[in-house]
């Protein structure tokens, strides 16, 4: 099948033959007719796999083909990306493809001036890519108008919820026409985001190419047994003896990022860190750096895992593993992308077996594990609780007493809970406030 045979208009072909793609992929075989139908649609695929022009060619082709309205150009079309990163892919895909047609479209962010949004927007645009918290400074301050939208596209919406943005996304849906076409992409669907998507969608086409929670078949992953005082010895021995040129290395924290990057430049091996206190400059830089080659070492948070889109990147390291088990999908998906190969390694110590354990039930596969001679981990050392990262909460432990008592909940554990939604509720914050 040709991209000729979808039935998208000839400037959209023009440009998709300019950027170098000759067939569409599964995703965007399913998609793109649905989507130039007018139907609602739910699309998850493995990422890679050209998800953002499922939904970006068949949305150009529809505005164009949708009356123009008169007078300043209104908004009508939205999409909305959970990270400052993914935003900025999408509005360049959108920009690619969209290059030979008269339509004008804006990216708008945290951690960037609002100031010169604001000048965008006021000379009008169709399409605006946006993360939530970001747009809704713009509506509060009045700078936006969303009454006039015909498409609106979640894209990454289980990472929207899992980040805290529901309350974000309710409000901005109050905001939009209830006659729309709406779009939720994302590289998995939890049954949390199927239920969303029940009050969000009419009668919507499902597309799922591949099962959901699966990683990209082109991505070799191994485990390497290591304890953990040892993993910056050891990465630094695989990134130099193998002479790799580009890796991106995934840590759970920000202040781990940052000490790892600091330890790897000490071994002589450049890198950066990108992580959400990063300011959005910092983050463009080090990202640029990575792809042009200038740095060896991307060092970055789950908060980074979404919308990093490198032409044929070798290789993906995890140096700790999430605490979520989605989120290794989204991780190692970073790899093998566009039917190219990868390689995905995961630095494990003793603490992070149940983590495994978790994604490789996940995953419905045993990840092989290969002891690197020299750092074989040592049987003595006991596995330590984690705390820090996604999720909060300590790892390791397989009831922490959750039952002491037969009876009803008691008055200690009934402070716990409330301390514990306390705490979630804050790290919901902290992500807005990253990825805003």
């Amino acid at each position: 099948m040709s991209f000729e045979s979808l039935g998208l208009r000839a400037e959209l072909l023009r440009a998709v033959s300019e950027a170098g793609y000759n067939s569409p992929t599964p995703i965007q075989k399913q998609a793109i007719p649905a989507v130039l139908e007018g139907r609602d649609l739910m699309g998850g695929a493995q990422t890679g796999t050209g998800k953002t022009a499922g939904f970006t060619l068949p949305l150009l082709h529809r505005l164009m083909d949708s009356s123009k309205p008169q007078g300043k150009r209104p908004i009508r079309a939205l999409v909305l990306t959970p990270t400052r990163e993914l935003a900025a892919q999408v509005a360049e895909s959108v920009s690619t493809y969209g290059k030979h047609l008269p339509l004008k479209s804006g990216v708008i962010f945290g951690g960037v001036s609002i100031n010169p949004q604001i000048k965008q927007l006021r000379n009008g645009i169709d399409i605006l890519v946006a993360t939530p918290g970001r747009l809704l400074d713009h509506i509060s301050q009045n700078t936006i108008n969303l009454s006039k939208i015909e498409i609106l596209v979640l894209d990454e919406a289980d990472r929207m919820l899992d980040m805290g943005f529901i309350r974000d996304i309710r409000k901005v849906l109050a905001l939009v026409p209830e006659k729309k076409q709406t779009l939720l992409f994302s590289a998995t669907f939890s049954d949390e985001i199927k239920k969303l998507s029940a009050g969000l969608l009419r009668d919507p086409v499902l597309i799922e190419v591949a099962r959901r929670n699966t990683a990209s078949e082109r991505v070799t992953q191994v485990v390497h047994p290591v304890d953990k005082k040892r993993k910056r010895e050891l990465l630094s021995l695989l990134i130099g003896s193998h002479n790799w040129q580009q890796v991106l290395v995934f840590t759970r924290t920000k202040h781990g990022a940052n000490r790892l990057s600091e330890q790897l430049n000490t071994d002589g091996i450049t890198s950066a860190a990108i992580h959400g206190n990063k300011s959005q400059g910092a983050r463009t830089r080090a990202l640029a750096d990575f792809k042009s080659g200038k740095i060896r070492v991307l060092v970055a948070t789950d908060i980074a895992a979404r919308g990093l889109d490198i032409d044929q990147l070798p290789h993906v390291v995890n140096y700790e593993l999430p605490n979520v088990a989605e989120d290794y999908i989204h991780r190692i998906g970073r790899t093998g992308r566009a039917g190219n190969e990868g390689e995905a390694m995961s630095l494990v110590c003793v603490d992070e077996l149940k983590l495994l354990k978790d994604i490789e039930h996940l995953i419905k596969r045993d990840i092989p594990k290969v002891a690197f001679e020299g750092f074989e981990p040592d049987p003595s050392i006991k596995a330590e609780p984690i705390q820090n990262g996604r999720g909060g909460r300590q790892q390791g432990h397989k009831n922490n007493n959750r039952n002491r008592s037969q009876g009803g909940q008691s008055r200690s554990s009934q402070s716990r809970g409330n301390q514990s939604r306390n705490s979630s509720n804050n790290r919901s914050r902290n992500r807005r406030a990253d990825a805003a």
